[in-house]
């Protein structure tokens, strides 16, 4: 990250996903081994991600949004609803772990809705072939 003279957090005009997403997660409190936990990947695969070697999936990207309560567009390009520099959070930690449990239920209910979604579309798929067949 290349730092910014103003707040030493990180100048947004350099900053790559990577760095996005490691201030976003630094701004929500977790580890790599929180967030991994949380979305279902393995740390390395935060490393990964927060070293710009590789990128999430759609589905992936959305969950991160959530639990880091930034916006997708945000963490790809900068632009939007994105995380407050870690200094300025004034939260408890009661309140903290609450948001974070909210942010977590948010992104389980919109990764339900994915599999619902694509188990609606096998239904479908498997009744168009029954109807074919009479």
């Amino acid at each position: 990250m290349t730092p910014n003279a103003e707040n030493d957090w990180f100048d947004d005009e350099f900053a790559t996903f990577g760095d996005r997403l490691a201030g976003a997660r630094d701004a929500a409190g977790l580890t790599q081994a929180d967030l991994a936990k949380r979305i279902g990947v393995k740390e390395k695969t935060i490393t990964a991600w927060e070293n710009d070697v590789r990128e999430p999936r759609a589905n992936r990207l959305q969950m991160l949004a959530g639990i880091l309560n930034v916006s997708m567009r945000w963490l790809l390009t900068g632009v939007g609803p994105g995380a407050n520099d870690p200094s300025d959070l004034d939260t408890d930690d009661d309140l903290r772990a609450v948001l974070l449990d909210l942010r977590q239920v948010r992104s389980e209910y919109a990764e339900m809705g994915e599999k619902l979604g694509r188990l609606e579309k096998r239904l479908r798929g498997l009744v168009a072939g029954m109807e074919t067949d009479q």
